[in-house]
């Protein structure tokens, strides 16, 4: 269902900070207020703007889009004590989700995608359940490249320009920017030099994305409607990852998006925003 014509909800972004949990978790809202909830939820060393247009496709469906920068990430706030495990983000889903109108259903990408199935895993209810790129069984290799990139800046950049350049280094599949001014939503300014928006302690304390038995054990107790969604150039998961998910969820769909990376949505907007409200029409109370 598309929202009518000239609808005042569909396409006003509001900022709101949800500080029910142990960190205040910024978001951007979007649709009408009695709308199926979707919380999106980015990777790692990404915000709620890396979705691209779906923030205001689902609203135009009316569907109540939630938008969250993942605790250490963006605008929300950095634990006091380094708490960057998966049990930590999924007790911020339930600060969120206990806010919103009913169950959401979860869109989680990368990092975001493996706090959602620890979400799940709580037993707290969900309407349905979006991974984007990420599954328990991933491939070492492109993992280790995007905790590389994480950790290759300690001292920052000089300029804008220079942390584009490693942006651009970073994923060469993509065209580097003439204007690199929309890098500063993802730069922080200290000590007179420009640092990307993520705490740096993150992956300090063996908190990187793991825990792949429970996580297996947690794909197996999936109840609700299910997609799994890969850029089909990934190097993170790989089709063996794929099919493994597909076994421990014999009720997921999967789409299999063409001339995308790991991060699906900023390389193929249009045509990940056409699987997911796809699958969440069909599935919307």
């Amino acid at each position: 269902m598309m929202a009518p014509a000239g609808d005042p909800h569909a396409e006003r972004i509001e900022e709101r900070v949800f500080s029910g949990g142990e960190v205040p978790i910024a978001a951007d809202l979007c649709g009408p207020a009695d709308g199926p909830p979707v919380l999106l939820l980015h990777g790692g060393g990404q915000t709620r703007n890396a979705w691209g247009q779906a923030l205001v496709a689902g609203a135009r469906r009316g569907f109540r889009m939630v938008s969250a920068d993942l605790r250490g990430h963006g605008d929300s706030g950095w634990s006091q004590s380094a708490e960057y495990d998966l049990t930590a983000h999924a007790a911020d889903l339930g600060a969120v989700a206990a806010e919103l109108a009913s169950p959401p259903f979860l869109v989680g990408a990368s990092l975001g995608g493996l706090a959602s199935l620890a979400y799940a895993a709580t037993g707290a209810p969900i309407a349905g359940l979006v991974l984007v790129d990420i599954a328990p069984t991933l491939n070492p290799a492109g993992a280790e490249r995007i905790l590389a990139f994480m950790h290759s800046a300690p001292q920052g950049f000089a300029s804008v320009e220079e942390a584009a350049d490693a942006v651009a280094a970073y994923l060469p599949h993509r065209p580097r920017p003439r204007d690199t001014s929309g890098l500063l939503r993802n730069l922080r300014i200290r000590n007179g030099r420009y640092h990307w928006h993520w705490d740096p302690r993150m992956f300090q304390r063996g908190t990187e994305p793991g825990h792949e038995e429970a996580l297996r054990e947690a794909a197996r107790a999936l109840r609700v409607p299910t997609l799994l969604v890969r850029g089909r150039q990934s190097d993170v998961l790989t089709r063996e990852g794929v099919e493994d998910f597909l076994q421990l969820v014999p009720h997921a769909e999967f789409a299999d998006i063409a001339d995308a990376d790991h991060m699906v949505a900023g390389d193929r907007n249009d045509a990940f925003n056409a699987a997911v409200f796809d699958f969440l029409q069909r599935h919307r109370p």
